[in-house]
């Protein structure tokens, strides 16, 4: 078990190669560093291929943290692609109260139908849909990304959408339309997703 202070928060990410799983773990680690917290942001790496299902962790915490392990206690659990459900045990270790988070066309009493065992929290996002609005693929990343932070309130919104716009800005500095789409579908997110 690790160590973890009721100032630190620990997510554990599900997804497929290919969806931005590990992008998104990553880029939530950049917008808490920018927040002034003590953060840490990695994928677990096995035979990665497209497709292959892959998990990535963020602690992020208010003061230093010395644990560099896996996550096997997470406070929240993020699914990126809902297929896993089927597949990968994505509850293992979720603490009580914490909150399950998950890229589906369905409704959280639908999700709850599929997971019986689950009494916690739900908070449902179509991804998919968001992102094919806003950025005219699927590109699930974003929007996944948006609901963690809302979901968890991890950080403060306004200063999380401030710096994503900086991290976007930066990243993608010759295609505004990219920077636009991305800021599009991180609102549209934080404007739609509940917690139920």
């Amino acid at each position: 078990m690790t160590e973890n202070s009721s100032k630190t928060m620990e997510i554990r990410w599900h997804g497929r190669g290919g969806q931005g799983a590990k992008t998104a773990c990553l880029l939530l680690a950049e917008a808490a560093f920018f927040s002034g917290k003590y953060v840490q942001g990695f994928p677990e790496y096995g035979p990665e291929r497209m497709g292959a299902p892959i998990t990535a962790y963020n602690r992020i915490s208010d003061e230093p943290c010395s644990v560099h392990s896996n996550i096997y206690y997470p406070d929240h659990v993020v699914v990126v692609d809902e297929t896993l459900l089927r597949t990968v045990d994505v509850l293992k270790g979720l603490k009580d109260g914490g909150i399950l988070i998950i890229n589906t066309r369905k409704t959280a009493g639908e999700i709850r139908e599929l997971l019986p065992e689950f009494e916690g929290p739900v908070c449902v996002v179509d991804a998919e849909r968001i992102s094919t609005e806003t950025l005219g693929r699927n590109f699930p990343n974003t929007p996944m990304l948006a609901a963690v932070v809302k979901a968890s309130g991890v950080l403060d919104l306004g200063q999380f959408v401030s710096d994503m716009r900086r991290s976007f800005e930066h990243k993608f500095h010759d295609k505004p339309e990219v920077i636009e789409g991305n800021m599009k579908a991180l609102q549209k997110t934080l404007d739609e997703v509940e917690v139920e």
